[in-house]
């Protein structure tokens, strides 16, 4: 029997086909079987009773599902049939979405990513939560930009602002049974990259179509925004220089209150689940 829609045959377990159940999990279910060639002849596999004991762990603890895995044996050989069952919401292998399609495995990205998470649960990409980062994992200085930008906006008041961590994310939504969204890590976490790599921004000097200079920025959005303003008008902008008595007065071309928001708003709408980074040019 060849491998189909449903059935996949490989020699020996390897920690990676956790991303194979993830994907019939996430599609109409299939069965994985080790120790079989590509063509399902058997060939057996010597460390049965230890994989009938991690497998389903590592299933659990990675994917939290469960997957029954059953010891077979044919002309005296074992090998392991791994059965997953279709699950009615999304399941992710270290925030990574799989999809079983035809005979292959693919990452869900972009809109194929949000279509199926709103197919499955209504939610969006970034209202999603993740399990491979928790609260204690997010960075003081993203919470104190947040705190800063906030009071200065007037959308939040100090007594607002004037809470932990935790109860700060609460009142924003960006949990979810005790789990952070995907939204709150992008924001608050200073590697977003870990949950998606095209999180950092791109921001480049042009003269037509030629680019002159370029920089990238990485670290939470809230970071990112902070350091790409001050980036702006330290390397991109040009100040006209007037006096005031014996003062030295710059006036740049655009108020620092609009560039803030512009980028701001960039961040904000940039589709991240594209896997693609923000790009900013001048």
């Amino acid at each position: 029997m060849a491998e189909s829609q449903n059935i996949e045959w490989k020699e020996s377990w390897r920690d990676e086909y956790l991303k194979w159940i993830c994907g019939f999990a996430n599609a109409q279910g299939g069965k994985i079987y080790i120790g079989t060639r590509d063509d399902g002849t058997i060939i057996g596999v010597k460390n049965s009773k230890k994989l009938l004991e991690d497998i389903p762990n590592k299933i659990q603890n990675k994917l939290g599902i469960v997957a029954d895995v059953n010891l077979l044996t044919k002309d005296g050989l074992d090998y392991i049939e791994i059965v997953v069952s279709p699950w009615s919401f999304p399941v992710n292998y270290d925030g990574e979405y799989h999809y079983r399609s035809g005979n292959t495995k693919q990452l869900l990205r972009g809109n194929a990513l949000t279509n199926f998470l709103m197919a499955k649960t209504g939610l969006k990409w970034d209202a999603a939560t993740i399990s491979n980062i928790g609260i204690d994992d997010l960075d003081k200085e993203s919470f104190d930009i947040f705190r800063r930008e906030a009071l200065r906006s007037g959308r939040m008041s100090k007594e607002d602002l004037d809470i932990p961590n935790a109860g700060l994310l609460e009142k924003l939504d960006l949990v979810a049974d005790g789990k952070l969204k995907r939204a709150g890590a992008l924001c608050f976490y200073r590697e977003p990259e870990k949950v998606i790599g095209g999180c950092y921004v791109k921001i480049g000097k042009f003269e037509g179509s030629e680019l002159l200079y370029q920089d990238e920025v990485h670290g939470s959005l809230l970071i990112m925004a902070d350091r790409v303003i001050d980036l702006i008008y330290l390397k991109y902008l040009k100040a006209a220089i007037s006096y005031h008595k014996e003062t030295r007065v710059e006036t740049y071309p655009f108020a620092r209150d609009a560039v803030r928001e512009a980028v701001f708003n960039a961040l904000i709408h940039c589709n991240w689940a594209d896997n693609v980074p923000g790009a900013d040019t001048n």
